[in-house]
């Protein structure tokens, strides 16, 4: 008996068709149970803990945003701004940083209110190259100084997340990364409302 090869002689063949490109709006990629998560005027009660998990394209920013935005609804414009900067950038980070930035990857964001301010935390799906942290030893982020310098290429997120949330940290675990911000209400002495 001969071997059959299932593979299509490469010679010959007509080009594979382009495929058309289809628009599709984001909200349609959010479940119809979780949609009022982005809609800042949805007439919902309040909630104590908001979570959602998102995919791994860039493209999705949109969403994350209105994620954030939604969830601050009840502050003035400048929480509201200043709490989806700083939460875009730790998404930003987690796509860029992590396996969660790979196709099929995943991030979760997960806001809770408290009494006095905002709690996110971004649930990454660790290093990249798949690197783990050895037992009991624990690997945490630092914002790079010079991070928020104009003639910087990288590292402005953490920077910026350093400089204008009221405190922020990680779990110091790389191969399942938690890093999270609190935002006080009180923006008084905040650098973002007392900068000239």
């Amino acid at each position: 008996m001969s071997a059959v090869s299932l593979r299509p002689p490469a010679i010959g063949l007509p080009p594979m068709p382009l495929l058309p490109q289809v628009s599709l709006p984001l909200g349609e990629l959010v479940p119809r149970r979780c949609r009022h998560y982005f809609n800042p005027h949805a007439r919902r009660p309040h909630y104590k803990v908001r979570s959602y998990e998102f995919g791994s394209s860039p493209q999705l920013m949109p969403l994350v945003r209105a994620f954030l935005n939604t969830s601050a609804a009840e502050r003035d414009a400048d929480y509201r701004y200043l709490f989806t900067l700083l939460g875009s950038e730790l998404a930003s980070n987690a796509l860029a940083h992590s396996l969660s930035g790979r196709p099929f990857g995943t991030f979760t964001l997960r806001c809770e209110r408290r009494r006095t301010g905002m709690h996110l935390m971004c649930t990454d799906q660790g290093h990249p190259d798949g690197r783990t942290t050895p037992d009991r030893r624990r690997e945490h982020l630092t914002a790079d100084p010079s991070g928020l310098d104009a003639t910087a290429e990288s590292g402005r997120g953490l920077a910026l997340v350093d400089a204008l949330a009221t405190s922020w940290g990680d779990n110091g675990i790389a191969d399942h990364r938690q890093v999270w911000f609190f935002l006080a209400y009180d923006l008084t002495d905040n650098p973002w409302t007392t900068a000239a």
